[in-house]
């Protein structure tokens, strides 16, 4: 089992990678992988958020790779953040237009000003079961919202980042036709998790989520989760059926 492309991974115009573009691309070809999106945080991120006016510089480079290296298809995504319950993400009209692409989910440190309780509760989470069922309440109303209110192709790491409640995102995703990420770097979808979803007819995705070249295309830990979940294959977005 091997995937076709890998739709998470960031680079150096996120503040939390060194990843040259052309690096990337390179080592995807070698992996024999026939597409990629880049995918780096989104402007709301106050430590690893692009700005806004290079996304069209990103843009640029990144239809000039596609011309250099005709083997591959790279599209241009982003990890939105997720912001507030009611599921705004920072991905706006004019970054959308120049959008392939839309990753969105959860992130500790993005709209600090506003959203600074969300992530306390999340933090605290871990000690209080009051505040566990508030932060688990919170961030699934946001992920339901999120999809309900935008054209996003795919939910980052579900339920990595704070609890949720992965039956009624998943009915959502169904619903909206979002799919859902078992993301090889951060354990969610667990096992556990997936078996909840796969109760609906939602589709997945397993990504690296690389922040370094050399784990590019490595999702074989998200693979063990699928066989241990039983999940069929065909269900799987970027799974090379063989």
């Amino acid at each position: 089992m091997r995937i076709k492309g890998d739709y998470h991974m960031h680079s150096r115009y996120s503040g939390d990678s060194n990843n040259d573009l052309e690096a990337i691309v390179q080592r995807a070809i070698e992996l024999g992988l026939e597409e990629i999106a880049i995918t780096d945080h989104g402007p709301s991120h106050n430590g690893y958020g692009i700005k806004r006016i290079e996304y069209w510089v990103l843009r640029r480079e990144i239809d000039h790779l596609n011309e250099k290296y005709p083997q591959i298809k790279v599209l241009l995504g982003i990890e939105a953040n997720i912001l507030g319950v009611d599921g705004k993400i920072d991905l706006d009209e004019e970054m959308f237009e120049l959008n392939d692409w839309v990753n969105a989910g959860y992130h500790f440190g993005s709209n600090l000003k506003n959203d600074y309780k969300i992530h306390l509760d999340n933090i605290l989470s871990k000690f209080s079961k009051k505040i566990f069922n508030r932060a688990k309440t919170n961030n699934t109303k946001a992920m339901i919202n999120a999809m309900r209110n935008n054209k996003i192709d795919m939910i980052t790491h579900p339920g990595a980042k704070g609890p949720i409640d992965v039956e009624a995102v998943a009915k959502v995703a169904a619903e909206t036709g979002t799919m859902l990420e078992i993301n090889n770097s951060h354990g969610h979808l667990t096992t556990e998790e997936i078996m909840i979803a796969m109760k609906y007819p939602v589709k997945f995705v397993l990504n690296s989520d690389a922040h370094k070249i050399e784990n590019i295309g490595s999702v074989e830990d998200s693979i063990s989760r699928v066989i241990e979940a039983g999940l069929d294959p065909t269900r799987v977005y970027n799974i090379f059926i063989e």
